[in-house]
C-alpha cells in the first residue's frame, strides 16, 4: 500500500520530501492530506483509484508520529461504517502488503484530492466533533456523483470502492458491461 503525502502534510510532519511510489496498481493507492476542519488538524485520506475519501477528524500530535497506523484505522473504520466486511477489509489490507510513505501519485490524482476536500468542506455538517472517525461525514462525501482516475465517468465513490474491493476479493471481474464497475488503475 502506498500513501502519498502532499507537501502541505510533509511540511506538517517536518519530513524531507519521499521518494515516488512504485505501484502502478492504483486499487493500493492513496494520497493523503492534512486539513484544517473547524480549526482542527484532520487526516483527509483519498483513495487514487475510486476517490474514495475518509476523513480523521482532530487528529492529536502524538498519532501524526505513526501516519500509517493512523491511516489503517481510519480506512478500516471507515469501510466498516460503510457496511464493508471485515473479511473483505482484511483482504484488501493484506493484499496491499504494508504501508509505504511516498509522494503523491500524480496530477489527476491530486486534482480529484482537492474536489474531495470541497465536498468535505461543503460538507461539514456532517462533522461530529466529538470523535475522530466521521462516518456520516464520509458517507455523504462518498455519495456525491464524482469523477476519478479509474473509473468512466461521473459515479458515486463508495460504488467504485465496493468494485475495487470485490475485484480484490475475487468476487467480481477486473472490467464488465457496466461502466461504474469498470476500472483501469
Amino acid at each position: 500500500m502506498e500513501l502519498g503525502l502532499t507537501f502541505p502534510l510533509q511540511r506538517f510532519l517536518k519530513i524531507k520530501t519521499p521518494d515516488y511510489g512504485i505501484l502502478a496498481d492504483r486499487r493500493f493507492c492513496w494520497d493523503l492530506h492534512v486539513i484544517d476542519l473547524r480549526g482542527r488538524k484532520s487526516l483527509l485520506a483519498v483513495h487514487c483509484c475510486s476517490r474514495y475519501t475518509f476523513v480523521r477528524y482532530d487528529v492529536p500530535p502524538f498519532l501524526w508520529q505513526d501516519v500509517p497506523a493512523l491511516f489503517r484505522e481510519g480506512l478500516e473504520e471507515s469501510l466498516t461504517a460503510a457496511g464493508v466486511a471485515p473479511g473483505q477489509i482484511q483482504s484488501y489490507l493484506q493484499q496491499g502488503s504494508g504501508a509505504v510513505i511516498t509522494r503523491t501519485h500524480g496530477r489527476r490524482e491530486v486534482a480529484f484530492l482537492n474536489r474531495a476536500w470541497e465536498d468535505v468542506l461543503s460538507l461539514d455538517l456532517c462533522l461530529d466533533e466529538a470523535c475522530q472517525s466521521q462516518p456520516l461525514l464520509d458517507h455523504a462525501v462518498n455519495t456525491c456523483p464524482s469523477r476519478c482516475v479509474g473509473f468512466q465517468g461521473l459515479g458515486l465513490a463508495l460504488d467504485r470502492m465496493s468494485a475495487v474491493l470485490e475485484h480484490c476479493a475475487g468476487t467480481a471481474p477486473c472490467s464488465s458491461a457496466d461502466s461504474t464497475r469498470s476500472f483501469s488503475c
